[in-house]
């Protein structure tokens, strides 16, 4: 079994804070895995009517409890999952609970409370590009292709099939089971164009058109997306700035291996690699920074940088994505900073190694590797 430290610390640091540790993320990605790692705990799937019987009299349930965690996996297959965990957290605050789940913890009717002061969560993404190793992974390309799931990144050799199996999944377990979603084949369609299109800036009246939905149907499922965590929205940075764009959004797929896949690539040119970087420095951003916080920002002549995030009073951070250092145009980026001097300029390259600072064309930039980035920010 590979371990993942980073989640497992997440986890602990969570359950420092509250007795409930809300883990989320994609199916597949590693999350019932990643449960089985801890000690001294008693783990419930609860995709089993057993357990659900079991969990009909929460009291003598926790009662009968010995350890000092309890792991619910899938708890929202329960009908009332809030209400379980909302008893564990209060009348049983000697355990530590783990629940897991496929999508924010308030997706759906099914979660009748958000437990409010008694949980933190963690949104646990895809392998990231600091835990290759760990997977034996030394081609980063092979990251880009395959994407993060460990199913598909671990894989003798690569197939197509586990992606199309991986939606079908999605659909009727996550989706119907807490949306009740009647237009699958719309829904589906929308998710492949997103999925096609990712990174891009999103037009609801195309979408509409060309997924055979009305705008509001797709505005619906854009955030259905977004509770089951297939999809990051990122709105642009505005804080007053000349001629910016305030509000078109971006959105961008979970996984580079479902976009590459969605725009059928089974091998990488050098500029599939540049977009699928961008996708796995996001990631890699997410994993530590507040995802309300995440911005990109562009103005009306189109210039533009990837990623920005507010740091404090006026003062902002500049995130640009490069597969080659030598392509970097520096042109969106001081047009943002004529905006916005405050703040730190970062590039970030599959270059390995230690981060440096160097000079470009006037402006203070440090290179980094994604790998990196939670060192720095």
């Amino acid at each position: 079994m590979i371990t993942r430290p980073y989640w497992t610390e997440k986890v602990k640091h969570a359950w420092s804070k509250a007795p409930i540790a809300w883990l989320s993320g994609v199916r597949r990605v590693g999350k019932t895995t990643l449960s089985r790692t801890f000690v001294d705990c008693e783990y419930f799937n609860c995709d089993l009517p057993s357990v659900a019987k079991r969990l009909e009299e929460p009291e003598q349930f926790f009662s009968a409890i010995t350890s000092p965690t309890v792991i619910f996996d899938e708890i929202h297959q329960l009908d009332d999952p809030s209400r379980i965990l909302k008893i564990g957290a209060d009348a049983y605050s000697h355990l530590r609970i783990l629940a897991t789940g496929s999508s924010t913890l308030a997706a759906s009717s099914k979660f009748r409370d958000t437990l409010t002061g008694r949980k933190r969560t963690i949104h646990m993404l895809p392998v990231l590009a600091e835990e290759l190793h760990t997977f034996g992974i030394t081609d980063i390309r092979l990251r880009l292709l395959r994407g993060g799931l460990p199913d598909a990144l671990l894989a003798d050799t690569f197939d197509e099939s586990l992606y199309s199996e991986w939606m079908d999944s999605y659909f009727a377990r996550d989706v119907q089971e807490l949306f009740r979603v009647e237009k699958r084949t719309g829904f589906l369609r929308l998710l492949q164009l997103l999925l096609r299109n990712s990174g891009s800036l999103t037009e609801v009246t195309g979408l509409a058109k060309h997924s055979g939905l009305s705008r509001p149907t797709v505005m619906n499922y854009i955030d259905v997306f977004q509770a089951t965590q297939v999809m990051t929205v990122l709105s642009p940075y505005s804080a007053g700035g000349r001629r910016e764009i305030i509000a078109q959004k971006k959105v961008y797929g979970f996984d580079t291996g479902f976009v590459a896949y969605s725009r059928g690539w089974n091998e990488l040119r050098s500029e599939d690699c540049g977009v699928l970087w961008e996708h796995l420095v996001l990631e890699a951003l997410q994993s530590f920074v507040d995802e309300s916080k995440l911005h990109y920002w562009r103005d009306q002549q189109q210039r533009e940088v990837d990623f920005v995030v507010p740091t404090g009073r006026d003062a902002v951070d500049a995130i640009e994505c490069k597969w080659s250092a030598d392509a970097f145009d520096t042109k969106g980026l001081k047009a943002f900073r004529e905006n916005y001097p405050k703040g730190r300029n970062f590039l970030v390259t599959p270059e390995p190694g230690e981060p440096y600072r160097k000079s470009v064309n006037g402006l203070a930039v440090t290179v980094a590797s994604a790998a990196n980035l939670r060192q720095l920010l």
